[in-house]
């Protein structure tokens, strides 16, 4: 009876297609491309999960423009069946969480140094002209802020503190930070896809899989310069990290705790800017690659 459930459940299982340039969340998602009397693609990625249900897939078109959302995949809604998933086709698209900082909200603080107080706390990132800047670490507990050489930024007292080029004010730069908190959250999802995506700048983590996400597949994601971690697994969360690579992320590249259990494949974490793995109970294990 239950495989017939299930073969009911996901007989209507469909693709849902979201462009950004070109789409409309009026629409129904049923093509890629506006088709008269047919529809054409939405234009979030929000639109599409609540358009979705159980075992469909999301497709995605890549441009050079990136997607500014955070989403949470919840309960059966986003979830699929064993050999069946839910899916979201990422094909090469950008998730930024980074916002741009006006030239008015800098403060001088002395020579060459600005301030700046974003609306985020505790994590970020910050970005010059389109590229993730040098940062000097600081701890709450300094009295003072870390010397600070050209083009360096660092957190300290609850500001971005940043030294300009000599003769060059704020004004002279795209300057940007943090501004949404994480990409992607999942919570009570089983069986669930998400591939080639880029997930960055976002305050806390690209992808944080929180609680009882079973059965997670992140095929080819790169995540880099988020506050926390390019990938977050905690609770109960079973997660497997295949050709993934992570970078530039704040406090670790890969974070796992409590009850959690991540298995990586082929997949890079760069111990550049934090260290590969934060731990915290839980267990990370090394796959065999696949022929």
């Amino acid at each position: 009876m239950w495989g017939v459930l299930l073969a009911g459940k996901f007989a209507a299982a469909r693709d849902i297609y979201v462009d950004n340039r070109i789409g409309d969340d009026r629409q129904n998602g049923r093509n890629p491309e506006i088709v008269v009397g047919s529809g054409g693609p939405v234009r979030t990625m929000a639109k599409a999960l609540r358009l979705a249900t159980g075992g469909d897939r999301i497709v995605l078109a890549a441009s050079e423009i990136p997607y500014r959302e955070m989403l949470s995949f919840t309960s059966s809604k986003h979830s699929g069946a064993f050999g069946r998933p839910f899916i979201v086709e990422g094909n090469g698209a950008i998730l930024d969480g980074s916002n741009l900082i006006p030239p008015e909200g800098w403060r001088w603080v002395g020579g060459d140094v600005f301030a700046f107080r974003p609306a985020g706390l505790g994590y970020q990132q910050f970005f010059v002209n389109g590229r993730a800047a040098v940062r000097r670490p600081s701890k709450p507990a300094d009295r003072q802020p870390p010397e600070l050489g050209v083009l360096e930024w660092c957190l300290s007292g609850g500001e971005i503190r940043f030294r300009v080029e000599p003769g060059r004010p704020p004004a002279e730069y795209q300057l940007a930070c943090c501004g949404l908190r994480t990409a992607i959250t999942l919570y009570h999802v089983r069986h669930i896809v998400i591939r080639n995506l880029t997930l960055q700048a976002f305050q806390f983590d690209g992808i944080a899989a929180s609680d009882a996400a079973s059965g997670v597949l992140l095929q080819g994601i790169t995540a880099r310069y988020n506050g926390r971690s390019g990938v977050s697994v905690a609770g109960a969360s079973q997660v497997e990290l295949e050709q993934c690579r992570l970078f530039g992320n704040g406090e670790s590249q890969l974070h796992n705790e409590s009850f959690a259990r991540t298995f990586l494949r082929a997949t890079e974490l760069v111990a550049d800017t934090a260290p590969a793995v934060f731990s915290k109970g839980g267990s990370i294990q090394q796959l065999p690659a696949l022929d």
